[in-house]
């Protein structure tokens, strides 16, 4: 009889909580059907943000405030916040691996719903270069090779000061070129506030790069499309047998 295949995003899934829980990090959870306070309110989020519109929220009918999350970062909050109830103070250490939603196009780059990987660290005296240095060390363990990453100044709400990571990528017999792999920054001070964490004693970083855009590096697909698409014959062709 056949053996099963893991789709390739499980994989990924194991692959990269095994790397990160080397390096000191814990998996958390968060509900896929958010409260507004937590998907945008709570991590610094305004009001009038274009993020909070139809076009780019799913908004979830006859459920005030209700919407499909449209990033993990809300499991930045859930987690901080439920750890000062229990009066467990900083380090922390998570991922946060989990599927998003956005109401856009899809294309070869994009879809409407995907998985995301957030991660997040608080602690005393934690500086951006900590931050390069997790993504150095989380890159060249999970494609094998040393991966050289640069942050270039970006803008997010929830971080400050906010960068983009790209990484450097040169399969074997092509040119080299710098490719974008996601958001990252410190943690805005009004987040760890709205979480129960003094900013005058703690900082940290946040990162939250797309999973599959990182699966299509790794295994040089060029659709992303066809991680979602449900055809047995895409998952067939990954080297992964049921465990």
């Amino acid at each position: 009889m056949p053996e099963g295949r893991l789709h390739p995003i499980t994989v990924a899934i194991r692959e990269v909580s095994e790397i990160f829980g080397r390096m000191g990090f814990s998996i958390a959870h968060g509900p896929e059907l958010e409260d507004e306070w937590y998907n945008f309110s709570a991590l610094n989020v305004p009001a009038d943000h274009p993020a909070r519109d139809m076009q780019d929220t799913f908004w979830v009918k006859d459920r005030t405030g209700g919407v499909l999350r449209t990033h993990t970062s809300p499991v930045q909050v859930r987690y901080m916040e439920q750890q000062m109830k229990n009066n467990i103070l900083p380090p922390y250490r998570i991922i946060v691996p989990g599927k998003v939603f956005r109401n856009e196009a899809t294309d070869a780059t994009h879809e409407a719903q995907f998985y995301q990987l957030e991660g997040l660290v608080i602690d005393k005296d934690i500086t951006l270069a900590h931050l390069k240095g997790t993504f150095d060390r989380f890159f060249s363990e999970y494609f094998g090779t040393d991966i050289e990453t640069r942050l270039r100044p970006s803008f997010f709400p929830f971080t400050e000061p906010s960068v983009e990571v790209d990484m450097w990528f040169q399969p074997e017999g092509t040119e080299g070129r710098w490719l974008e792999v996601g958001g990252a920054g410190m943690v805005h001070p009004t987040v760890l506030r709205n979480a129960g964490v003094d900013p005058e004693v703690y900082q940290g970083f946040a990162f939250g790069p797309g999973l599959e855009r990182i699966v299509m590096i790794k295994h040089g697909i060029t659709d992303v499309r066809l991680l979602h698409s449900g055809d047995i014959r895409f998952t067939y062709g990954f080297d992964q047998t049921a465990q």
